[in-house]
């Protein structure tokens, strides 16, 4: 499915415009059948059963007055949740969307945000009673119901100073002032700007619920990593250097004029190239690196994948967006970049599946071609027809 088809244009009766201005980081809303039709592609089993994985992330929450709020941290056992007890227990799955094809294509309805922006989806499961516990996050975040019921409390507005709980590895505030209340059923969808207390509970023992999260680096981490970028390019070579050097008067002192000079360097850096080439590969960096046999790629087999008019993908954790400057076009994935052309950067980008047709007729230059092969060796770009069909035309 290409993300073009099913990128929301109104959530529920709410165009995404009207949603953009007056809500978008501004405001939490519930919309009401915002996903009509949407039910869990996923049982609460199959759920924990990739909680199983060690190479997947999970939690459980557990919540009850002898040890209020609980944490632990998978990858978990059957016995793990043989000893569950009966209510007040949440388990989250972190990037369902990796393994789930269902569960990427909802993350693909909310493209109407870039690429770039978006992280994954958690699925959470919670018999009666199980909650996350009051808390806010500092990135936006879509609450897509999918099984069950679920009740909702809005909060305030917070920040880090906001108090939290002590005696407990989750950050639970201490204070929670409850302004809105909603009851959420499957296609309902609740939106938390970052910043804004809310607090869910399961009101039955079916109650699955998808978080659709968002990247938003913090100011620390960007002025880190960019340098960190920056300073990687540069060599010994590079130093600071004296400018109309005078005679001191007062050694001890720090001039203006070297601040000034120092500013006029950094600034130096902070070209809008320099800082897209970072943020590309900062942003499209995994959720996580997973471990793959590369298999390389030919033009005798492309040409077979041709004739059979196969179909290809994105491999579901890949992470793809990109840069146009003057002439210049860099597509960045999964933390790397690529120089090719705009029409190829662009299909790739926005798009998750194509026929092998279409991207041959993108492939204008060796440079295009090259790049569609590694991506196929990396196993970053996928053949989802079988193959086993062209292994039996060749013998």
């Amino acid at each position: 499915m290409s993300p073009a088809s099913s990128i929301l244009t109104h959530l529920g009766e709410l165009p995404i415009d009207e949603f953009l201005k007056n809500y978008w980081q501004q405001h939490a809303v519930f919309l009401p059948q915002a996903l009509a039709g949407f039910h869990s592609p996923l049982s609460p089993d199959e759920l924990a059963g990739l909680a199983l994985e060690e190479v997947i992330e999970s939690r459980l929450i557990i919540h009850d007055d002898q040890a209020p709020w609980q944490l632990k941290t998978g990858p978990f056992t059957e016995r793990d949740f043989a000893e569950l007890p009966a209510e007040q227990w949440s388990l989250l799955v972190q990037a369902v969307d990796h393994w789930e094809p269902q569960v990427a294509d909802l993350l693909d309805k909310f493209r109407f945000i870039p690429n770039w922006r978006l992280d994954d989806v958690m699925v959470s499961y919670a018999p009666t009673g199980g909650s996350a516990g009051p808390h806010f996050d500092y990135y936006d975040v879509f609450l897509v119901q999918g099984a069950g019921t679920r009740e909702w409390h809005i909060g305030q507005r917070c920040d880090s100073t906001s108090p939290r709980l002590e005696g407990t590895d989750l950050n639970i505030l201490r204070d929670f002032t409850t302004e809105a209340t909603y009851v959420a059923q499957p296609g309902d969808v609740l939106y938390i700007p970052p910043g804004v207390a809310h607090w869910g509970t399961a009101l039955d023992d079916e109650c699955m619920t998808y978080s659709i999260g968002f990247r938003a680096p913090s100011e620390a981490d960007i002025l880190d990593e960019f340098g960190q970028h920056i300073a990687a390019t540069l060599t010994n070579d590079n130093r600071y250097k004296d400018q109309n050097a005078r005679a001191s008067t007062s050694p001890g002192a720090i001039d203006i004029a070297v601040i000034e000079q120092l500013q006029k360097q950094l600034i130096s850096h902070l070209t809008p190239a320099n800082i897209a080439q970072w943020f590309g590969r900062y942003m499209t960096e995994p959720k996580l690196a997973l471990e793959s046999t590369p298999e390389h790629i030919t033009r005798q087999k492309w040409q077979q994948w041709l004739k059979q008019n196969a179909q290809a993908e994105r491999e579901l954790g890949a992470r793809f967006c990109y840069f146009t400057d003057d002439n210049t076009t860099t597509l960045f994935v999964d933390g790397q970049a690529f120089f090719c052309s705009a029409p190829l950067a662009a299909t790739l980008s926005n798009q998750r599946q194509w026929s092998i047709k279409s991207l041959d007729a993108l492939l204008s230059n060796d440079t295009d071609t090259s790049l569609v092969m590694q991506l196929l060796t990396d196993n970053t770009l996928v053949i989802i027809d079988n193959e086993d069909e062209l292994d039996d035309e060749q013998s």
